[in-house]
């Protein structure tokens, strides 16, 4: 991603927001971790973390403060407001004023929705994100980012009447409903029965220790291990307002788009922009006659042969690398 947020006070220009699946690694490489540092201004970075949503308590915020001093953050503090009252507390509606990253962890999202939405320190995260600070959540902490919050909801394929439920959430992915460990504990029946009700909102599904980087020009591009499931139900008919009880929903002509590391979409367009793997199709495509084969050109007879021949697993990693 192109896109940097500003320093705090640096600016006017929103910063990215970052909802991660879940589940991030915390141990190997921590591509997710890194890139939360990064886009928060690397080493130096000012980040608060906000557990209000684990049940783990000073457990979880010492284990978070570790894992970013050790990737080079030497201005990181934990804050864990546990009613409305405490996220009126200046100390910590201050430390979000003056910070360059936020990251909340996961947990009950209910909790952190009913703990900070409306509160000073949520309008303390809404403003860090206009002046350009990184907004980052994972778990609970992605669901909270947008305006229409996955509350809760069963799992399964099948969208059905009743299947989830939303409320207020942050506000800073508008036209956006995110759910998370989408693949892992297989939420596409309750992201498409959500999309069914809500049309105009798009769906963004993200996969454990996956993330969408999204900027302040609505381009997401996907970091990390799995993918990010995108639904598109802007032209869609469905039964979502004569369903009754807990019945499978009808859902027709939504949009799909399944997107893996590297993939840029244009949230706003609702199109891929680009993505790893692709064809160039931008030239002319040419039409090739014999007498253009150059002179000399022989075919590979025994690469013709077996293209597109049935191989097994083990066949394909013996074969040169470049076959």
């Amino acid at each position: 991603m192109t896109e940097h947020p500003q320093a705090a006070g640096a600016g006017d220009r929103a910063g990215v927001v970052m909802p991660i699946g879940g589940a991030e690694d915390k141990v190997g490489r921590m591509t997710v971790l890194r890139e939360v540092v990064r886009l928060a201004g690397g080493a130096g970075a000012r980040i608060v973390v906000i557990s209000t949503a684990s049940s783990l308590g000073d457990e979880i915020t010492h284990a978070y403060l570790q894992l970013f001093t050790s990737l080079g953050v030497t201005d990181v503090v934990g804050i864990r407001p546990e009613s409305r009252a405490q996220a009126a507390d200046p100390e910590l509606v201050a430390a979000v004023e003056q910070c360059t990253g936020v990251f909340m962890t996961g947990g009950n999202q209910v909790k952190l929705a009913a703990i900070v939405v409306g509160t000073p320190l949520g309008d303390a995260i809404r403003a860090a994100h206009r002046r350009g600070a990184l907004v980052a959540g994972t778990s609970a902490g992605a669901s909270i980012l947008s305006t229409h919050m996955v509350s809760f909801g069963s799992g399964g394929a099948t969208p059905k009447f009743r299947m989830s439920q939303v409320s207020e959430g942050l506000g800073l992915l508008p036209g956006a409903i995110v759910d998370q460990h989408f693949t892992q504990r297989n939420r596409f029946g309750r992201l498409l029965s959500l999309v069914a009700g809500n049309p105009a909102q798009l769906g963004i599904g993200v996969d454990e220790d996956t993330a969408a980087l999204i900027g302040p020009d609505g381009r997401l591009e996907v970091k990390g291990r799995g993918v990010v499931t995108v639904m598109d139900g802007s032209t869609a008919l469905t039964t979502a307002y004569t369903a009754t009880g807990t019945q499978p929903l009808m859902i027709s002509d939504v949009r799909l788009h399944s997107l893996p590391r590297g993939a840029v979409f244009d949230l706003p367009g609702r199109r891929l922009l680009t993505a790893p793997g692709l064809p160039d199709a931008t030239g002319q495509p040419a039409v090739t006659r014999p007498e253009e084969v150059p002179a000399g050109v022989r075919p590979d007879t025994r690469r013709i042969a077996v293209e597109g021949a049935h191989e097994t697993v083990a066949e394909l990693r013996r074969r040169p690398a470049g076959t």
